[in-house]
């Protein structure tokens, strides 16, 4: 059986708008985000049809949690929590200024170690870390026998999720990154003949296209 995945990053939250620092601070979805949310649920409906049944994954955070919810309800399927498909924490930088993490911030360089790095913040998770986590959760997604489930994440965090879902080793994510934005759709697939992993689309955000702030 074919599976097919629904990578969703979270819409727009507080933190945004008031410029902080996301990661682990538990920020909530602002008036736009949750708008977002529901245009997402409309989506992710129309992708799956009359698939069943449906697993929904979520970020334990509230503003994965906010975006889930109208998904889940759309699809009539219950939401699972997770602490691993969360942002990575940036430590004692969470949700103080960007502006101040912008001023301690050690960069990882070009070459050699950049799994290890915490960019300058003691206390922050290393991507190693974070990626660790992720693609542990992707796994146990993907050894799930449902086939057609929606992830909702956060932006940074899709990166290591479409990583860990084409098996990219952990010691080359160090230089990847799948941009996606607020409220944007990734759709990864595995075929049912060669067992090939996709990935389909990477943050499509036709579905905003109607929304203002």
């Amino acid at each position: 059986m074919a599976k097919d995945i629904y990578l969703v990053a979270h819409g727009q939250s507080q933190h945004h708008v008031e410029g902080l620092v996301g990661g682990w601070y538990d920020s909530e979805l602002t008036e736009l985000g949750h708008r977002q949310a529901a245009a997402i649920a409309k989506r992710i409906s129309e992708l799956v049809g009359d698939a069943s049944p449906i697993e929904v994954y979520s970020s334990d955070l509230r503003r994965t949690a906010q975006t889930a919810a109208p998904i889940a309800k759309a699809l009539r399927a219950e939401v699972t929590h997770w602490s691993d498909l969360r942002e990575r924490s940036y430590g004692s930088a969470g949700g103080r200024p960007e502006a101040w993490l912008e001023e301690r911030m050690v960069y990882a360089p070009k070459e050699g170690n950049r799994l290890d790095h915490r960019d300058g913040i003691e206390d922050a998770e290393t991507k190693r870390e974070f990626a660790t986590r992720i693609y542990r959760a992707m796994d146990q997604i993907a050894r799930s026998p449902c086939a057609t489930q929606v992830v909702v994440t956060h932006g940074y965090a899709v990166t290591f999720a479409i990583a860990a879902w084409i098996r990219m080793p952990l010691d080359a994510v160090g230089w990847v990154n799948f941009r996606s934005s607020s409220g944007g759709i990734s759709h990864l697939r595995e075929d049912d003949q060669w067992f090939n992993r996709y990935l389909l689309s990477l943050n499509d955000c036709a579905h905003l296209a109607e929304l203002s702030a």
